[in-house]
């Protein structure tokens, strides 16, 4: 069997930990030949594929390393029109490949149930610090997110209760808050804003004004894909020809320059940014990635493919790949850790008495 590994989409904590996993599982159990593909998708899309041979000491001692030694992409689009993708199905058919393991998020998955078309049979595995992928509990490098996030808000935190400002801090997540969520529990903001919550101007001012009377700053935990009542999310970017052309960023200059106004303390944002993808993954992501990868090898050997590997109950199985495509998980309104926040006192930007 001929087998090769993409990662696709932003880089993440982990994804060495899944390369190494897949690859040994399928060396060592299916007698496997496996290649890498260079950079996602792109790999696939020129006149000139670019593979590599993984072997055994090829995938040795990267457990531990962030990023990914394949090299990855967020805007190759092998559907973008029919001449790239009737030469990506070329190119499958003269790597003579079995199977792809593709490794990223909901955007990763939807390229690789759209090459179907060209006879691609793929396994995915689900890989994004953003928590989104719909039917997965928990994906690697959200954990590793999470840890990152929440030391910048307790080392804001030093600065906001020195200078008696208030703080806000930007981070990444798209269009679902779990990242802002866990993040600004775990690094005790006083108000977390999610895209899930349209917040309210005035509770978010209320809250700053009640704590200049007493414990003299605020800190905010604001999700790049939040927004004010009645406004429009804030857009950095858009990436043509990518699949996911809208890149959300700058909200927390947004808000800041709302507040200030309205507020005797200084107001100061931090966007944490890309420092959240980076680094080595914490024990727990490179636990969950070896497990991930572990399993689409099984899934390979065993022929199920158009599968995903997911989380659910705490164990590790698979759904369909179509069934993630094209969908993101979001935070439902009635979550238990939305009930958690506001019980223990955490803002949410809310309307109404609490805030």
């Amino acid at each position: 069997m001929r087998v090769a590994i993409l990662t696709g989409g932003g880089d993440c904590p982990g994804l060495n930990a899944v390369i190494r996993a897949v690859t040994k599982s399928l060396i060592h159990h299916g007698n496997a030949e496996v290649l890498g593909i260079a950079d996602g998708f792109e790999g696939l899309m020129g006149e000139n594929p670019r593979v590599k041979p993984l072997a055994w000491d090829e995938v040795s001692g990267i457990l531990h390393q962030g990023g990914t030694i394949l090299g990855t992409s967020n805007s190759a689009n092998p559907l973008r029109d029919a001449a790239t993708l009737e030469q990506t199905g070329r190119n499958i058919q003269a790597l003579g490949l079995d199977v792809v393991v593709a490794i990223g998020g909901d955007g990763t998955m939807s390229l690789a149930h759209g090459l179907e078309k060209v006879g691609l049979r793929c396994v995915g595995v689900p890989k994004t610090i953003d928590n989104d992928i719909a039917n997965c509990e928990r994906s690697f490098g959200f954990d590793t997110a999470v840890a990152t996030v929440t030391e910048g808000l307790r080392r804001i935190e030093s600065t906001a209760m020195s200078h008696h400002r208030v703080m806000i801090v930007e981070t990444m997540g798209r269009h679902a808050g779990w990242l802002a969520l866990e993040s600004g529990i775990a690094g005790a903001a006083d108000i977390i804003l999610l895209p899930e919550i349209d917040y309210d101007l005035q509770a978010v001012i209320d809250v700053c004004r009640a704590r200049e009377e007493r414990q003299r700053y605020t800190i905010i935990c604001i999700g790049e894909g939040a927004k004010e009542s009645g406004a429009s999310q804030t857009v950095r970017e858009r990436v043509a020809h990518s699949p996911d052309p809208v890149r959300l960023g700058g909200v927390g200059h947004v808000l800041r320059e709302r507040l200030q106004p309205h507020l005797k303390s200084e107001v100061r944002t931090t966007v944490l940014g890309h420092v959240q993808r980076g680094g080595d993954p914490t024990p727990f992501d490179r636990v969950l990635a070896t497990r991930f990868g572990h399993h689409a090898a099984q899934l390979v050997i065993r022929g199920q493919f158009g599968r995903m590997v997911t989380l659910q109950g705490g164990e590790i199985t698979s759904v369909e790949i179509s069934a993630v495509a094209n969908v993101q998980r979001t935070i439902a309104l009635d979550h238990s850790l939305l009930v958690m926040a506001r019980d223990i006192g955490i803002s949410l930007g809310e309307a109404g008495p609490g805030g």
